[in-house]
């Protein structure tokens, strides 16, 4: 098949804007007068032709609380893991100030909860605010204590 694009001789120059009134595409250069438009290198973003915009097709998920409360989660395999790096000690009581002051949970956070994934082996007395059922189960299976802030 031959092409015949490249064979068609074209008829109509180029239509030079901006070239005297006489050229009917002068002053202005069918640009229309001021606005956005009408000036070089602007493009209305994210308009589509008209078309619905892809921000507004995509669904809206997800929620932010204003007012968010800041809740350090500790699970007990952690609190082991800093008994065992000897980060914390078994006859202090762990609370949100000591870890804080410790640097193991951020300044920011309001309240602490304790959840019970993983193993504890060591006796250590706990307050928080927030504890789960495992969580305490465990504690007083080993001997340890939890005291939750009202």
């Amino acid at each position: 098949m031959i092409r015949l694009n490249n064979r068609i001789k074209r008829n109509k120059t180029k239509i030079r804007v901006g070239r005297g009134i006489g050229s009917g595409k002068g002053k202005t250069s069918g640009r229309g007068v001021k606005g956005q438009k009408s000036r070089s290198g602007v493009a209305i973003k994210s308009f589509e032709g008209g078309q619905m915009p892809l921000y507004r097709r995509l669904p809206k998920r997800g929620f932010n609380p204003i007012c968010k409360e800041n809740i350090a989660i500790l699970n007990l395999n952690k609190i082991q893991s800093y008994i065992d790096k000897k980060n914390i000690k078994t006859s202090d009581t762990l609370n949100s100030d000591l870890l804080k002051k410790l640097r193991l949970i951020n300044k920011k956070s309001l309240k602490l909860k304790i959840l019970g994934s993983g193993v504890i082996k060591n006796k250590i007395n706990i307050e928080a605010d927030l504890a789960s059922k495992s969580a305490v189960e465990k504690l007083e299976k080993i001997g340890g204590s939890i005291q939750l802030k009202k």
